[in-house]
């Protein structure tokens, strides 16, 4: 497996956007939190939460569920180093959570254009087991190092709303609704007595090759072992055999482009948008490499 890491600092800078190149620093051991955290800063709004194209299919201002999973993603990757924007992200998502404790997919927007059409047609008024996953997944990989985040009542709506949406499927998901709902069993497997029994119920509807199409997304998108179990000496590694990680190491080391980035195979939205996809997956590449000990 061989990665060209000298290419992707050239990259970074004629692809990825302010915040991608703030995190491959801060990655790599050059950047710190403090440098991240003003990047991050621009995408967020006064109510707490974050928009402006943060989730970059997801172009309008206001804040939204899409874009929280993304700001949790960030403020994790600042530990041990903490910061008050993630508890006020945790008062917006209460802010706009549903009765029964999920999030809507999306929220009303003012601005439509270069938005994917899940996003501008997304149900306002009906809680999204994909967004809710995805999003407390990501909150709980920030509760592990911010007391505050762990405390929040917030947390522990989506938590519950999470593992009863799960007991209750009772058949195969969406590959992206299955994808995220495993990630989340796999960051509550150690506080959740439920979690175990429903990730080996999720780990069924997985392939043996780990493969799974996405339905309705472009020819070749899929979502592959790693987009599952991307880090070591996790539960959800036990759904997968040795064999198939190391395969798929080898695929994701593979797809290094020429120009030192990774690209993404899911339908392009906008010029904006298409850029900023590869600099984001270049990012999470590179992490999930160095996790793999491959970089």
């Amino acid at each position: 497996m061989n990665v060209n890491l000298s290419a992707i600092p050239g990259f970074m800078a004629g692809h990825a956007r302010l915040l991608d190149r703030r995190r491959y620093d801060l990655l790599m051991g050059d950047g710190d939190a403090a440098s991240v955290l003003a990047a991050l800063e621009g995408y967020r709004n006064a109510d707490g939460g974050y928009g402006w194209g943060l989730e970059p299919d997801l172009r309008s201002p206001e804040s939204q569920p899409g874009a929280a999973l993304h700001a949790f993603e960030v403020l994790e990757a600042i530990a041990p180093a903490t910061a008050p924007q993630a508890a006020a992200l945790c008062d917006w998502l209460e802010t706009v959570t549903l009765p029964d404790g999920g999030l809507p997919f999306s929220l009303p927007l003012s601005v439509s254009a270069a938005t994917a059409p899940w996003w501008a047609g997304g149900d306002h008024s009906t809680s999204s087991l994909q967004i809710t996953s995805i999003s407390a997944a990501a909150a709980h990989g920030v509760a592990a190092h911010d007391p505050a985040v762990a405390a929040h009542p917030w947390l522990e709506r989506a938590t519950r709303y999470c593992l009863d949406a799960i007991q209750a499927l009772d058949k195969q998901p969406h590959a992206y609704v299955l994808a995220f709902a495993v990630h989340f069993l796999d960051a509550v497997y150690d506080t959740q007595p439920r979690a175990a029994g429903l990730l080996k119920r999720l780990g069924a509807y997985i392939p043996a090759d780990g493969r799974v199409r996405v339905e309705g997304g472009t020819e070749d998108e899929a979502l592959r072992p790693l987009d599952f179990a991307p880090r070591p000496g996790r539960p959800v590694r036990e759904l997968f055999a040795p064999e198939v990680i190391a395969a798929d190491l080898i695929r994701l080391a593979g797809e290094q482009q020429d120009d030192g980035g990774w690209v993404v195979d899911y339908a392009k939205i906008s010029p904006a948008g298409s850029l900023e996809w590869r600099g984001a997956a270049t990012v999470s590449a590179v992490k999930i490499l160095r996790a793999n000990g491959v970089v």
